[in-house]
């Protein structure tokens, strides 16, 4: 009898991952199921390593590698491109759609060690959080409720609580201190440039007093 060979798992990038010192360094993945009345559905699981903000939460009935690639690429636009990825061995996460995906970003993708889920302690950490607050407490009657207490979840936990390891801060307000050129962009909402120092002369009269006081 000829002996079945193991599964082939995707290589990725093996190296030690470096800390997460701005937001996009590196984003984490998780696809976990979850049971409704009977019928199972998935759920995509994105969060940012150093602002600790849950990025999404997409629930269907089948994540396939093509659909994770997609909702990638939405994230993408929405907030620019992670530096590096990480996720798990799981089907979806090593098909052949997610190393394309890789490839034609150029977006380094990190998988952990097959049975090391400390590995991924980030998205561990929240994905803890998701279950024992929302998942395991819920009875969920249809794939449309379970997106909407998956959105109210997202926006509590971005939005709403402190978290111990940003200063306690929420990870949408650390996020938005990790980004100074907001603050500019709000002051100066009228236009890109800062406002003049001094104020502009009309045509015919001297506007010596606005020399003086800029020299």
């Amino acid at each position: 009898m000829r002996r079945r060979g193991g599964r082939k798992r995707a290589i990725g990038t093996r190296a030690p991952m470096t800390v997460a010192m701005a937001p996009n360094d590196r984003w984490s993945l998780f696809v976990s199921d979850q049971f409704t009345d009977g019928r199972r559905f998935r759920v995509l699981t994105v969060v940012d390593d150093c602002t600790r903000e849950c990025l999404a939460l997409v629930a269907d009935t089948s994540l396939s590698g093509i659909r994770v690639a997609r909702e990638l690429d939405r994230l993408v636009i929405e907030r620019g491109k992670p530096k590096m990825v990480v996720s798990d061995n799981g089907s979806e996460l090593t098909s052949n759609a997610i190393l394309t995906w890789a490839d034609q970003s150029r977006v380094a993708w990190h998988y952990i060690a097959p049975g090391k889920p400390m590995q991924n302690a980030f998205i561990e950490s929240l994905n803890g959080r998701l279950r024992d607050e929302l998942l395991n407490e819920t009875l969920f009657t249809s794939l449309a409720q379970a997106r909407v207490a998956l959105g109210c979840w997202q926006a509590d936990y971005n939005d709403v609580r402190p978290h111990s390891q940003l200063g306690w801060k929420t990870p949408s307000e650390f996020a938005f201190a990790c980004h100074p050129r907001r603050d500019l962009a709000l002051r100066y909402a009228e236009g890109s440039a800062p406002a003049p120092v001094a104020t502009t002369a009309q045509p015919g009269k001297s506007n010596c007093q606005s020399e003086l006081r800029t020299g």
